[in-house]
């Protein structure tokens, strides 16, 4: 399989040539210095990894030409990441590693505490791909546009549960190998944790199990790879 790996928002068939957009073809040639034949490992997030060679490339575009198929989808667990946006370069950090952790949707969430009042859906969407591409995964998780938590809540379906990363609940981490299998979120608050009146919300829903994540209260981006990494540990695909 090709070294480089690209994410292309088209259907693959063999034999079908692929076209490349203007920041694309930079990438291929101006940033990995390919040239006309060189291999390539696409995939659209659907259809699993085929290799492709470099048709052409220039300053507006370019095209691949699809092989054969190299590897299957591979879908992640039914988990969803639900996060209130921080510092830029933190919130990056955490759709990357969402996307690399095997999240298949990430919902920023708005809070009474939350510092960003507004996200680039698009630029965090990017970083979902590039995520992608570099960890060798063939699913995209979609990047929602930011919504109030209340209203998120209001219109939750009770069948997916929430697993609340509480930060009151500081001590030794939860064991979650005994929550039942099926739909799940995960919920990590903002910098100031959630108020008062957002915790008592969250305790009355009976879709919503808080756990601790250990003994000291951890930084949101911090948490929110915490949280992932249990609960795949205990019920996704790194069992």
């Amino acid at each position: 399989m090709a070294r480089i790996r690209l994410y292309i928002d088209q259907p693959l068939v063999a034999g079908q040539p692929v076209p490349l957009d203007g920041a694309q073809a930079h990438y291929l040639t101006g940033v990995m210095r390919l040239r006309a034949g060189d291999a390539v490992t696409v995939f659209n997030g659907r259809d699993g990894a085929w290799a492709a060679t470099l048709a052409e490339a220039g300053k507006r575009g370019g095209s691949l030409d699809v092989g054969a198929q190299t590897g299957p989808q591979q879908d992640p667990p039914d988990l969803w990441l639900l996060f209130a946006p921080i510092k830029k370069a933190r919130t990056d950090f955490i759709v990357e590693k969402a996307a690399e952790m095997g999240a298949a949707r990430i919902q920023p969430v708005s809070t009474d505490h939350t510092n960003s009042e507004r996200i680039r859906q698009d630029r965090l969407q990017a970083h979902a791909v590039e995520a992608a591409e570099q960890c060798g995964g063939t699913f995209v998780p979609p990047v929602a546009d930011l919504l109030p938590l209340a209203q998120l809540l209001d219109g939750w379906d009770p069948a997916r549960r929430i697993l609340w990363a509480d930060e009151a609940r500081v001590g030794p981490a939860e064991a979650l190998a005994g929550l039942p299998p099926g739909p799940w979120a995960i919920l990590i608050g903002p910098e100031g944790g959630f108020s008062g009146a957002e915790r008592a919300h969250l305790s009355r829903l009976p879709f919503v199990t808080p756990v601790s994540l250990g003994p000291r209260i951890l930084r949101a981006d911090t948490a929110a790879v915490a949280a992932l990494a249990l609960w795949q540990a205990a019920l996704g695909d790194w069992r």
